[in-house]
């Protein structure tokens, strides 16, 4: 008997590793056909939280997690790319997204495992074009999921011979409370809802279940799932923290419902199957689908109210910065092009203090290693490059209507300063990597090139600044004063470079250090030249 037990341990926990690896896999290749543009495809389409729960949808069929589109929509929120209603939309959405692969199960081609696992392998290694190769990922996890299926129900099936299974099932049955905890703590552990609920969809076709102690459980699994999103959460920003307690406070809300009218929830599913001539698996789907459909169609009239809810559940102002774009307004691009160059104007002044932000936020990570500094320094970087992509979409548009020749020549302008701002943050990017290589590394800077490092930084952050000013008011004082701060800045990084040096030859620095610090050096160098660009752009336009 202990042998079995053994079999049984193995079979099921190797078929859980499987399955979970063919979820992964699948969904990564399906990511990787897509563009991997998730981002970008949550943050275009959640303009409102209809749209919301239509991208949570299709986000989480692609990535085949609704905890992954929950994290993704965290990081989101806490960069400022989301308002929280328009979170819980996509939230909402990721619910009803994450059933698909409940459908998927309920077709049974586990007999085909192995023959799909192997077509999944000839496109993966005998094909070198990059899109065969994901393909290939995608139907490798495919069959890898339905293999671990086959291997988990083998390990399940002598289950039903055991009578303290039998009277658990009972339990079950007599008790749904009892089956939302074990589908809760079982998804906790597992931290993937689609797992526990092929688990479930096997002991409901192995007659090791029956519905009415499965639909219990299958309420939560949706609940377990939240842990991720909660994970992803802690330490985040209050607006992130709020988007994850609404995942968990959605599903709450929807099992405690659902509990109370089981018992008619348990015909429905019961008549479907009858009605549609559904298997064992694709009843579960069903039920699945039907719970988080009904879920969102039943709250959705409440997003304001789940808002206010956690809004008061976790107090603390919201200290994110909207990072979208304020001022584009495609009305003007026609109508008054003076106007529309105007509104590009203040869009770019605004990314130049994101710029300016992002400096500040590199130099206090240098001189604290606090990583809250680095995080808000990469968030800040990938704001600037959204706004990168925003301003420039504007002014290609702006490029079509009938533009004066002064119009033309600020219009020109404005095209490279956010070129030239777009640079200065990849350049405080890396800055940020440097010092984390630094730290990872256990790289020690002498407190002598700390201050000459605080130095430069303040002349080029000062540089950096004056360069928006001077744009922002056509200063063409101000232009030229940040044309001698960036001859400073080169002089000082000459004579930076050459202290560096003199110190390593006697000891004080190690080779990684001068590495670490005249890196930092360049990349302030080169953000004082992209500074001078714009000094230099102003000049020129008086």
């Amino acid at each position: 008997m202990e042998l079995n037990w053994q079999e049984m341990l193995f079979q099921f926990i190797g078929g859980l590793g499987i399955f979970l690896f063919g979820i992964k896999y699948m969904g990564d290749g399906l990511q990787k056909s897509a563009g991997d543009r998730l981002r970008e495809i949550l943050d275009k389409f959640t303009t409102n939280p209809f749209m919301g729960v239509l991208a949570g949808i299709f986000v989480t069929v692609l990535i085949q997690s609704s905890s992954g589109t929950t994290v993704i929509v965290v990081g989101l929120v806490s960069a400022g790319f989301m308002t929280l209603r328009q979170a819980i939309g996509v939230v909402m959405g990721a619910n009803i997204g994450t059933t698909v692969t409940a459908f998927i199960i309920g077709i049974d081609i586990g007999e085909y495992a192995l023959p799909i696992i192997a077509l999944g392998a000839i496109l993966l290694f005998f094909f070198k074009n990059k899109k065969i190769q994901n393909i290939g990922q995608m139907v490798f996890g495919f069959g890898g999921l339905f293999y671990g299926l086959e291997l988990m129900s083998g390990g399940m099936k002598p289950l039903r011979e055991l009578q303290s299974f039998h009277d658990l099932t009972v339990s079950l049955s007599d008790n749904p409370i009892l089956g939302v905890v074990v589908g809760t703590v079982f998804t906790l552990v597992v931290q993937s809802s689609s797992a526990t609920i092929g688990i479930l969809q096997e002991l409901y076709s192995s007659d090791l279940l029956d519905l009415k102690a499965a639909l219990p459980v299958l309420f939560g699994d949706n609940i377990g799932t939240t842990i991720t999103a909660v994970l992803a959460a802690l330490g985040a920003s209050v607006a992130a923290r709020r988007t994850a307690a609404v995942h968990v406070l959605f599903n709450l809300i929807g099992t405690t419902i659902f509990l109370i009218i089981l018992p008619l929830f348990n015909k429905v599913i019961l008549f479907m199957q009858s009605t549609l001539n559904l298997n064992e698996p694709m009843t579960i789907a069903f039920a699945h689908g039907t719970f988080n459909i009904t879920n969102t169609i039943i709250q959705f009239p409440f997003i304001a109210a789940l808002a206010y809810i956690v809004t008061k559940l976790i107090p603390g102002k919201d200290a994110i910065i909207d990072y979208n774009a304020q001022h584009l307004d495609p009305v003007f691009i026609q109508q008054s092009p003076a106007i529309a160059i105007g509104q590009a104007k203040e869009e770019v002044l605004r990314m130049g203090q994101f710029a300016v932000k992002g400096l500040e936020e590199t130099n206090e990570f240098l001189k604290t290693t606090n990583s809250k500094n680095a995080e808000t320094a990469y968030q800040i970087e990938g704001a600037i490059n959204n706004l990168d992509k925003k301003i420039t979409d504007y002014l290609v548009d702006l490029s079509s209507a009938s533009l004066s020749e002064v119009e033309s020549e600020r219009h020109s302008i404005l095209m490279d300063t956010v070129r030239d701002i777009e640079r200065i943050g990849d350049h405080f990017e890396n800055i940020v990597e440097l010092v984390e290589y630094q730290q990872a590394n256990k790289v020690k800077i002498s407190e002598e090139a700390m201050n000459d490092l605080e130095e430069m930084f303040a002349l080029t952050i000062s540089t950096v600044s004056q360069s928006m000013e001077a744009l922002d008011v056509n200063s063409l004082d101000m232009a030229r004063e940040v044309i001698e701060k960036e001859d400073r800045i080169d002089k000082m990084e000459r004579k930076l470079r050459k202290q560096h040096i003199l110190r390593m030859n006697e000891g004080k620095c190690t080779g990684q250090s001068g590495i670490v610090f005249v890196d930092i050096i360049s990349n302030l160098e080169r953000i004082g030249d992209h500074a001078v660009n714009i000094a230099e752009a102003v000049l020129e336009l008086k």
